[in-house]
Parts: structure tokens; sequence; C-alpha cells
């Protein structure tokens, strides 16, 4: 029995790769990615004297901006739009005000503990989550990773499960086409995690009382895209799954690296850059940062326009290719099944 088990893990490489290849994957991606420390937050200086501040911060504070004539509006305005994490404004006649993104969460923490350095007269604001709740910024990630997990894994098993148990050909005998039955069988998927979504959603405002402070509208916009991308993953990985064992093992290839690469646990600036450009080809990279930015920071299309605009390429040509696969592989059997139930049907007159 050893044997013939060593004997069918050879035949069957693609398992044989996942049961050799895939933990170092692992090790190697995700040991570079497992970093909690951050080594330097994106700073916004706004109001006067903030140039001769530049030179006087610690080298943790990357300053990107500087404003003069800028205002406490307009450093929270930055940090709304997401172009620092930390904003520090003058010229009050006391110390400086530090105002800090608490979206992000251990970003937020590292510079709480950086200003306690710059003295007692610094006054400290910690914005959109006061008292840097996990569970504020751990959430919009979650409902990202629900949809993904129903929009990949379920969806794939599903199709595969069909095609295993030849219902698909089945509806030869019926007047579908091809996109009728991509559609018959991913909507239910489609309309099933977005309920999923609009659920965790009120739930997490309810159990754990994370805000919603932005456009629900946005949201929901934001949510049908990234689903339509996750749904397409789904559909690929059918199409190269001979059975359900091989689509779990796609699918957890494709789901792992979302979950720790996307920036819902480690944060993306304490990668280095070997690992960070991986978050950034994820779906789930940008969905965490649409959810977060409009559920806790209020931002609205004129901050998140360029996420909105990666998840709508990604859903084009991710679907889109997963569809034209899916025909290509359901079209001749439609119609060979066809051709045979008319032949029959001729004989049979």
């Amino acid at each position: 029995m050893v044997v013939k088990e060593f004997r069918e893990l050879k035949r069957d490489r693609r398992t044989l790769g996942m049961l050799i290849g895939f933990p170092i994957i692992l090790l190697v991606i995700f040991g570079y990615a497992a970093n909690f420390s951050v080594e330097s937050v994106t700073t916004a200086l706004v109001g006067p004297g903030s140039e001769a501040l530049v030179e006087q911060l610690p080298s943790f504070f990357d300053v990107v901006e500087v404003d003069p004539t800028g205002t406490a509006q307009d450093a929270t305005d930055d940090l709304v739009d997401n172009r620092a994490n930390t904003a520090i404004v003058t010229g009050d006649g006391a110390g400086p005000d530090v105002f800090i993104d608490g979206s992000s969460l251990f970003t937020a923490q590292a510079t709480v503990a950086a200003v306690q350095g710059l003295g007692d007269s610094v006054t400290v604001d910690v914005l959109f989550n006061p008292d840097l709740k996990t569970s504020w910024v751990m959430v919009p990630g979650l409902i990202g990773l629900i949809m993904t997990f129903i929009g990949t894994i379920v969806t794939s098993l599903g199709l595969v499960r069909e095609r295993q148990d030849g219902t698909l050909e089945q509806l030869a005998v019926m007047p579908f086409r091809p996109s009728d039955v991509i559609a018959g069988k991913i909507v239910p998927y489609f309309m099933l995690a977005y309920l999923d979504m609009a659920a965790v959603t009120a739930l997490g405002a309810l159990l754990f009382g994370v805000p919603f402070n932005g456009s629900v509208v946005l949201f929901g916009i934001g949510a049908a895209i990234f689903l339509i991308v996750v749904l397409g993953l789904g559909i690929l990985i059918s199409t190269v799954s001979e059975n359900q064992g091989q689509a779990i093992q796609t699918a957890m290839f494709i789901v792992m690296p979302q979950i720790l690469l996307s920036g819902m646990i480690f944060p993306l600036s304490s990668m280095p850059w070997g690992v960070r450009w991986i978050g950034f080809l994820l779906p789930l990279t940008y969905f965490i940062e649409i959810s977060q930015g409009i559920l806790l920071r209020g931002a609205g299309l004129g901050s998140l326009w360029f996420a909105y605009l990666v998840l709508i390429v990604m859903a084009i040509v991710i679907f889109g290719g997963a569809i034209l696969r899916f025909r290509r592989d359901l079209a001749p059997e439609l119609k060979t099944n066809r051709r045979r139930a008319t032949e029959g049907a001729v004989g049979r007159s």
C-alpha cells in the first residue's frame, strides 16, 4: 500500500508539487511578510514654521508634504485621503498637534510610541479609531476575506462538482447557450456573497461598534466589483481542476497569500519590497483599502479612485478570461451533446 501511494503521488504531479513546494513557498514568503514592526510613517507637516520642523524630526517620520499655510482641517484631510499616516500641525502658540490615522492599527501604535519621544508639549489625537481597537481594523478586512472565500473556493468547488457529476452535460438538451449556463451558475454565488457582506458589515457595527462613516452606495459598488474579481478566480480554478481536491489545492494557493500579504494582518509598509510587490497584485489589498477608507475614515471616491480602477481592470481581465476559458471548455460539450440529442430525436421519429 505504501508503494502504491507513492506511485499515485508520482503520477499526480500537482499534489506532489503542493506537498513539496507549497510549504517552502509559504515559509519564505510569509517569513518575510510576518513583521509587525513599522520602520517609518508618512508624515505631513502643516502650519506656520513647519519647514523648520523637517530637520528636527527623527527619521521615523518620513515627511511627504510640507504646507506652511495649511490648517488643522487640511491635516485631517491628508489622513482621510490617505496621503499621509500622520500629520503634525504647528503654529498655535503651544506645542505641535499630532494627528494619527487610527485605521492603520500597527502604524498608529508605533507612531504613538514615537511621538512620546518628541516632548511633553506635543498633543496627540488619534483619528478614526481613537481607542485603537483591533476589531475596527479587522472587520473591514474580514468582509473582503469572506467574499474571497465564497467567490473563490465555494464557486470553484460548485462548478467542479457539476462537471464531475455530469450535470453540465444534461443541460445540453435544454435551450441554453454557454453564457446562460455561466450566468445561471454564478449569479447565486454573487447574491449569496453579497448578502454575507451586508450581514458581516451590520454585525461588525452592532457587535463591535465599527463605524460606517462613508457612502453606503460607494461601498456597495466597491464590494460588487471585488466580488466579480473573486468569482472570476473561482471560475478559472474550476477550469484547471479535474476534481474537487485539485480545486481546493489551487484555491488555497490563491487565498492564503491574500490573507497574509494584503495588509489585513501585517502592514504592507513593514514588508520588504521582495515580498510587498505580491500584495499589490492581490485584489483583497485594494478592497481593504476601500473598506477601511469608507467605513473608518469616511473617504470618498476622490481618494479611493485608484483602488477602484485597479479592481475594475482586474475584474475585466480575470472575469473576462475566466468566462472565455469556461465557454471554451463548456461549448464543445454542449454542442456535442445537443447534436447527439438531436440525432436521437430524429432516429426515434
